[in-house]
């Protein structure tokens, strides 16, 4: 079997310094930058097959006939699947439902002669090379009945209804309160607004990949491109009638996935399919434009009113949202909630819907919901202080709340307000000049904008086992993933401090679906569920090298609450003199390993009394080419209370990040569909635009002190997606006040400025 190289570091700490809290380096950075991390399409076995996938050219029908003939006859090319030849396979709905899956039936490929989205699989052709697979592909002929197709959410908005709890993790908007349509209408000052949101594709460096060795005692080893090994493996043992201990699953590294990576991709399957049916190792790889063939952050319009008084007091938020989802599944998102969760009012009304389309179901990005929820609320709350005469930020001072007004709830810890006041001094707001078009640089319009960010601050169960050896050495393992966001670095924090060792004699593995239980790895919980499982399990290792130093050694007889660990040792914490290393405990008691393992649960109890959130305030400055309607981003301050920071480096590359994504959410990011056919245009790095380095100034990152002794033991928060949600909509505010002129509709580009 292929072995993957495990991340270690040279302890850059004097070894009786706490690490939880430093900016330590990714343990994993040398590995990445000489080309000793392996990804899914770079495990190599012998005899390996390779795949091409054919996509379809329409957007809704049937299959009439596919001939493969052609590609059969090149030498080299082993086999070509289709719906006419593949094997019987799993037929309830729920084998195919994986972790993630939302309420309906998930799409099967190479199931039947059905087209229900454009660029869907409809073949695939294995070769000896992956350049004759794909010279294959393009010689399978596939003739299709055309049907009515509808892409458009616009047009298809008509029949939108609405869905229930049809997602795990999503709340449907809480009942209204008061009567907002009758405030509304009796409101001194008024806002009232459409915002849309395109749809956007998830666009990772590292391409989706699934390679699948068979061994020899008929055994699967799967490479996979995830977000969570176990559920791959779950995912693969239910469609395909296999027994867990038949497929191992190993991802230990993801070249980025934002949310892609949350459900198994059509690829993992069509690559198990073509390797338990030819008895051969498979690799398929899809290539750019066919990463545009699955999920996506889904086009959204919503409608967002503000009534308030003179003085600023909201008397009446109205927030409703109609997003796209496929016609199997109903995909949904938490959009609206988050406006009655920001301000304080009395009369709330929100209300959330599905649009059934003919694309596939679309997939949580970066922030789902939020993301898009959330730029609407504070564009509409900056249009409110426009209108008032009121600085934004004094607006938002006026109808803050400490208590979540949905659910009646005090919030675990919100230093919101600690946020605006630490964001607005190192931005220099107090300089702004409330007047549109009122500042300049040059040629250029200046302009000033700022929003808040709200996002939830989850924890899910999660196992660890931690190995402490008689070296010194201990190896703390669990089945998550780290997708770039510093994973292996921050649980190699974690565990050391809990046992006050140096980083440099803890290893930390993850991405092997045969290490303990890990949830997905998304929503900004990995930090809060599985970071709690490691330090359960290092205080289980703990506690018993603490009897053993009590039984036999220096500190024999002395309390184990007395007991403090740090540099390696073992001390007395009124006599730190007093000490014992622990290699020398395990030594006295004959004791080579101390093994345990602990599983960790939410505390429910805590938990359900309160809101949890991650806050932030963000600051950004635009400049404006009056005559071109180009905007460009100057800087951005982004203010973040997400509790305890483990690692205020790997943290702040994630909230810059964020910013990146936030830019490119507000000035380039759009997929655009040809309705007419129904099929994504842009399918390309060439066209689908990104922030580039040229987009990306000026980027600060404070994160505001913030204890939260009811999110997890640790007290920390994760911080990938509150760096995003606010991002787009201070950008928003700031063209506003550059140019005098409200865009609603992202991404902002020159022919809606000019």
């Amino acid at each position: 079997m292929t072995t993957f190289a495990t991340p270690t570091i040279a302890d850059p700490l004097p070894p009786s310094t706490p690490s939880v809290g430093r900016p330590v380096s990714r343990v994993d950075g040398r590995l990445k930058v000489t080309g000793g991390a392996k990804y899914a399409a770079e495990f190599n076995v012998p005899g390996l097959l390779h795949g091409y996938v054919v996509s379809s050219g329409i957007a809704k029908g049937r299959i009439t006939k596919i001939d493969a003939s052609a590609a059969l006859a090149v030498p080299g090319v082993v086999h070509v699947f289709t719906h006419e030849n593949r094997p019987d396979l799993a037929w309830f709905d729920r084998k195919w439902k994986d972790d993630d899956a939302p309420k309906g039936s998930p799409f099967r490929p190479l199931y039947d002669a059905e087209i229900v989205h454009s660029l869907q699989p409809v073949a695939l052709v294995i070769a000896e090379t992956f350049e004759l697979a794909r010279y294959g592909a393009r010689l399978v002929t596939v003739e299709n009945a055309a049907e009515p197709h509808e892409t458009d959410l616009k047009a298809g908005r008509h029949n939108a209804f609405t869905p229930g709890k049809d997602k795990g993790g999503f709340e449907p908007p809480p009942k209204p309160r008061g009567d907002a349509d009758a405030a509304l209408a009796a409101a001194a000052v008024r806002v009232d607004a459409e915002y849309f949101q395109p749809t956007e594709h998830h666009n990772p460096m590292e391409l989706f990949a699934s390679t699948v060795a068979v061994n020899d005692d008929g055994t699967l080893t799967v490479y996979d491109k995830t977000q969570g090994v176990q559920n791959t493996q779950t995912y693969v043992c239910n469609v395909f009638g296999l027994p867990t201990a038949g497929v191992r699953v190993i991802s230990p590294f993801v070249g980025g996935a934002f949310g892609s990576g949350l459900r198994p991709q059509h690829q993992l399957f069509l690559a198990v399919l073509a390797a338990t049916t030819l008895k051969r190792s498979v690799r398929v790889e899809l290539s750019r434009p066919q990463m545009f063939s699955f999920g996506h952050r889904p086009e959204t319009a919503q409608r967002v009113a503000l009534g308030a008084g003179r003085d600023g007091t909201l008397t009446a938020l109205v927030h409703e949202a109609v997003q796209e989802s496929s016609r199997f599944e109903n995909y949904v998102e938490i959009v609206v909630n988050w406006s009655s969760q920001q301000y304080r009012c009395d009369n709330v009304r929100l209300d959330y819907q599905l649009a059934r389309l003919d694309v596939h179901t679309p997939l949580d990005m970066r922030a789902p919901g939020a993301a898009t929820g959330v730029p609407a609320i504070e564009s509409a709350i900056d249009e409110l202080a426009a209108a008032l005469k009121i600085d934004p930020v004094e607006l938002r001072l006026r109808n803050y709340t400490d208590v979540d007004p949905n659910q009646g709830k005090p919030f675990s810890s919100k230093e919101l307000r600690a946020c605006f006041a630490q964001g607005a001094e190192r931005f220099g707001w107090a300089k702004r000049n409330p007047e549109p078009r009122s500042m300049r640089d040059g040629k250029h319009l200046v302009g000033w904008g700022m929003a808040a960010g709200v996002w939830d601050a989850m924890q899910g169960q999660a196992a660890a086992r931690a190995v402490l050896g008689v070296d010194g050495r201990l190896t703390v393992a669990s089945a998550t993933a780290d997708i770039g966001t510093g994973t292996y670095t921050v649980m190699t924090q974690i565990a050391a401090d809990a046992l006050g060792l140096p980083v440099g004699a803890v290893t930390f593995k993850l991405g092997d679906s045969s290490l303990p239980m890990s949830p997905v790895e998304g929503g900004s919980w990995t930090v809060s569920s599985v970071g709690s499982a490691v330090k359960a399990a290092c205080d289980l290792v703990r506690d018993r090298l603490a009897k053993l130093a009590a039984a036999d050694s220096p500190l024999a007889g002395v309390e184990p609450i007395r007991m403090v660990f740090e540099g390696g040792r073992i001390c007395v914490s009124d006599d730190r003199a007093r000490s014992v290393a622990v290699t020398e405990v395990m030594r006295r008691a004959g004791t080579l390993v101390i093994e345990e393992t602990a599983r960790s649960i939410p505390n429910y109890v805590k938990r359900l009394k309160h809101t949890l959130g991650t806050h932030s305030a963000v600051f950004a400055e635009v400049r404006v080419d009056p005559d071109l309607g180009t905007v460009g981003v100057s800087r951005v301050v982004s203010a973040v209370a997400a509790g305890r920071i483990i690692n205020p480096k790997t943290a702040r590359s994630q909230v810059m990040g964020g910013i990146v994504w936030g830019i490119g959410m507000a000035l380039h990011e759009e997929t655009f569909t040809d309705h007419k056919i129904g099929r994504y245009m842009n399918h390309d790095l060439a066209e689908y635009h990104v922030p580039t380095n040229a987009d990306v100034a000026d980027v600060d990152v404070i994160f505001v002190e913030e204890h939260d002794d009811v999110v997890n033991p640790l007290g920390a928060k994760g911080v990938g997606e509150i760096g995003l949600v606010g991002v787009p909509a201070a950008i928003a505010n700031a063209v506003y006040h550059a140019t005098g002129r409200r865009v609603r509709a992202f991404p902002i580009t020159p022919d809606k400025l000019l």
